[in-house]
């Protein structure tokens, strides 16, 4: 099997679990700072479910990688946060986020898939239970506050990360974010949750957006490999590396490295599928790196 280690050099990585946060979390963001330095990464995001990232990744880049990689944030907009809060947006963008993602674990959709056998990691001293979030109603119509958000993101450089919700939310918020005129949208993992089939998704990468193939759902020994990955190599082969991106979603506790999570995912891709190095380096280099708005 051919060692892929070398296309991890230049790579970004779009969604990792690091802590601190409420959920018991494999790496903090200063240690996969240094995992990152040691695989020659260009830049990684921090994504919590409960807390806005901009904090801890600043101050790792800053006092840790004297910029040699380069480490983001953003906003989930979760009930911790005031759900669909548009203020809390506004002070993220303030702080230099780079990504607002849609309600993830507030989503009546994220609560219901795990109650029917979805693993889910356990957040660590809460006592008050998540209020279910949905955000388009019987006719098709969003939420008027996720409208507003929208519009204002249309404003900013802020990618916008679907979420967890239902495949209705998502496919009313990626056909609004459109009209709205936001410039960076990331489907997060259509296949794992979401529902989505390729008519939805090949309609949402022809409206601008890029699909997210996250790693952890499509790697066998991952505690969430609960997708065959010959349906991201559907993916890949249906829509084309130029509207992908592949990321890690890695972090959780006792799952691995995201940086192992990754390489085991493009090995797989490179010596079971035969997806080139070509295309690899786009979706893992290229793409990511253009929504962040690096070189």
């Amino acid at each position: 099997m051919k060692d892929v280690s070398y296309l991890l050099t230049g790579a970004v990585d779009l969604h990792v679990h690091a802590g601190p946060s409420v959920m018991p979390r494999e790496v903090d963001a200063a240690e996969m700072l240094l995992k990152a330095m040691e695989s020659g990464y260009q830049a990684f995001v921090v994504k919590d479910h409960y807390f806005p990232t901009m904090m801890s990744a600043s101050i790792v880049e800053k006092h840790i990688g004297k910029s040699t990689v380069k480490v983001y944030g953003g906003i989930a907009l979760n009930g911790a946060v005031g759900g669909l809060n548009l203020r809390a947006v506004d002070v993220a963008c303030a702080m230099g986020a780079k990504f607002v993602w849609m309600p993830t674990i507030s989503t009546n959709n994220h609560i219901v898939s795990h109650s029917h056998g979805l693993k889910f990691p356990s957040s660590k001293g809460m006592q008050l239970e998540e209020t279910p979030l949905v955000y388009v109603n019987e006719q098709g119509e969003l939420d008027s506050r996720v409208v507003d958000i929208l519009n204002y993101m249309a404003h900013t450089d802020m990618i916008l990360g679907t979420g967890h919700g239902c495949l209705a939310e998502i496919d009313a918020l990626v056909e609004a974010a459109c009209v709205s005129g936001v410039k960076k949208i990331l489907v997060n993992h259509p296949l794992y949750m979401i529902g989505a089939g390729m008519p939805e998704i090949k309609k949402w990468a022809g409206l601008g957006a890029y699909i997210e193939l996250n790693a952890t759902v499509f790697v066998p020994e991952s505690k969430f490999g609960v997708t065959p990955i010959e349906k991201a190599v559907e993916v890949i082969q249906t829509i084309g590396a130029d509207k992908i991106v592949l990321d890690s979603d890695y972090g959780q506790k006792n799952n691995g490295c995201p940086v192992e999570g990754m390489k085991q995912f493009i090995s797989l891709l490179v010596n079971d599928f035969g997806i080139s190095e070509t295309d690899i380096s786009t979706m893992i280099k290229g793409n990511p790196a253009k929504l962040l708005g690096l070189s």
